[in-house]
Parts: structure tokens; sequence; C-alpha cells
């Protein structure tokens, strides 16, 4: 009898070692498991629904998520070809006739190409290119704060503004604003207008300084 309580001993020290080996790896999973779903729902906030609706399993969730990455990546490649177009535009040599009204050489007249075009994701993204007509800085001779206040005024939110500057004369201005409300009911064509007659509109007010 003696001789086998070490062995019992044994065994109960064993299953109570496998015991807390499966008690750590349930933790481990369980743990896991919680992470991977705050994952998941990360990934279904940022993907619009029209990618997962009606659509309950994760596996249909991750091909809407690879759907949905497959179209920005389509958007962005146009957005550059977009993008390269006005910069090349922005590098041809504003003809003498853009020159101030009055002559002086103080002022700065702009020659602006408007490109407004709804995003992918909702909302709205605009696209200016500015060149000024004399040796000034394009920078300086954009009325951008106006731009930005007329769409705050319709109710838009601006999510970015991004400025890069092409050479000593020419500037692109990128803005990406949204309706959290209805991001649909933003009139491109309209929009566009209102910001043409903004820019218009600040020339002539230039030229009379």
């Amino acid at each position: 009898m003696g001789r086998g309580q070490p062995s019992t001993k044994l065994l109960k020290g064993k299953e109570e070692d496998d015991y807390k080996k499966k008690m750590i790896h349930r933790d481990i999973e369980r743990q896991r498991r919680k992470e991977m779903a705050t994952l998941y729902a990360g990934l279904r906030s940022v993907i619009p629904l029209e990618y997962i609706k009606g659509k309950r399993a994760t596996s249909d969730h991750m091909n809407g998520a690879v759907d949905y990455i497959k179209r920005l990546q389509m958007r962005i490649t146009d957005l550059g070809a977009q993008r390269d177009d006005l910069i090349k535009k922005s590098n041809l040599r504003v003809p003498d006739s853009m020159s101030t009204s009055n002559g002086s050489s103080d002022n700065s007249s702009t020659l602006t190409s408007i490109v407004v075009h709804p995003c992918s994701a909702g909302g709205v993204e605009i696209v200016l290119s500015s060149c000024s007509s004399n040796n000034s800085t394009a920078s300086t001779s954009f009325p951008l704060s106006r731009v930005l206040q007329v769409l705050l005024e319709q109710g838009l939110d601006i999510v970015s503004c991004a400025i890069t500057k092409v050479n000593e004369r020419a500037v692109l201005h990128t803005i990406q604003a949204e309706v959290a409300d209805d991001p649909t009911g933003i009139n491109c064509d309209q929009l566009q207008e209102e910001i043409k007659e903004i820019i218009s509109s600040w020339n002539k007010d230039l030229h009379s300084l």
C-alpha cells in the first residue's frame, strides 16, 4: 500500500497541472475571441452599409471589407490621375490677358480650375488648382477661407483640407466635406457653380484695389 501512494500523488499532481493548463488556455482563448469581436466591430463600423446589408456571417463581412477596399483603391487611382491632370494644367503659362485690369504689378490675378465630385464613402471632394498671373505665389492669391466659409454655411462639415504647392505660382487645394444627415443631398454641379462665383467675385474685388 505504501508503495502506491507516491504514484497516486504524482497522478493527482499531473491532473492538477493539466487542469491549470486547460484553464489558462481557456482564458487565453476567451481573451482572443473578445479582442477579435472588438476588431470585427471596428471593421463593420467603417464599412458602408451597402457592402454588409443583409449579411450576418463574419466571413461575409470580411468579403465586404475586401470589396470596399478594392473600390477605394480604384477611387484613389482615379483621383491621382485627376490630380496629375490638374497639376499639368497648373504648370501651363498663364496668358498676359490674365493680368490685373489696372495694370499694377502689386495685384495678382488667379487662373483657377475647379472640380467637384462625390466621394465613394459619401460626401464631396473639391479640387481647386490655382495659378497666379505674376510672380506672387498662388497661395496668397486664392480665397480659400471664403470657399471654406461657404461650405460651412451650406451645412457641410470639413473633413480635410490639403494644400499642395506645385511650383512658385501654382497651388493645388483638395477639400473633402460631408453632410452628416444626408450625404446624398449634395448637388455637386450647383456647389461647383457657387465656388466659381466666389472666386470670380474675389478676383473682381482684387482688381478694384
